[in-house]
């Protein structure tokens, strides 16, 4: 009689393999693009040998990364077993792709609105997002996000481009939250 039962070590080497697939197409799309572009981000000296060459180091370590991502790409094909386990590890990498798409919004945000105005949303948004629900948190947030944008303008004088809603503000005002707000 053989035991069917799966082992504990099976078990857990099937919750480290299921993402690998995923993680290997991405690696092999990021290495194979920047290897790609290397002739558009460095060139080729006439005349210099060939170990002195802008692109000959970064095309050695592009062209290495790119042949050890397929090789880790095939030998994730090998572990047919575990695709049960690639989907439910896949949304949980892509769940890390929202906190950049909230960092955009504020970047393509602030010069429509100001500085001030979007920092001052912006951090009570993202302490609810975080799971902050008492109104005292969310105001310490958006008085947080006031004093930021108080210290990096006023005080360090950062330069950040006024907002296009500045421009309804009357002139001294608009003027004043341009510079300092």
């Amino acid at each position: 009689m053989t035991d069917k039962t799966p082992k504990l070590e099976d078990i857990a080497a099937a919750e480290r393999l299921g993402g690998d697939r995923y993680f290997a197409i991405a690696i092999v799309v990021l290495s194979g693009g920047l290897l790609a572009l290397i002739g558009d981000q460095t060139q080729w000296k006439a005349g210099s040998a060939l170990l002195k060459q802008p692109s000959f180091w970064p095309g050695i370590s592009l062209a290495g990364m790119t042949l050890c991502a397929v090789l880790y790409f095939l030998q994730s094909l090998r572990a047919e077993r575990y695709a049960t386990w690639d989907r439910r590890e896949a949304v949980i990498w892509l769940r890390c792709l929202e906190f950049p798409i909230w960092f955009m919004a504020y970047v393509f945000v602030v010069p429509l609105v100001g500085y001030l105005p979007t920092t001052v949303i912006f951090c009570p948004l993202l302490a609810r997002r975080m799971g902050y629900k008492s109104p005292r948190v969310l105001l310490s947030a958006a008085l947080m996000g006031a004093v930021i944008v108080i210290l990096f303008k006023g005080f360090l004088q950062v330069r950040v481009p006024g907002g296009a809603l500045y421009e309804y503000l009357p002139a001294a005002l608009r003027n004043f939250m341009i510079l300092y707000l």
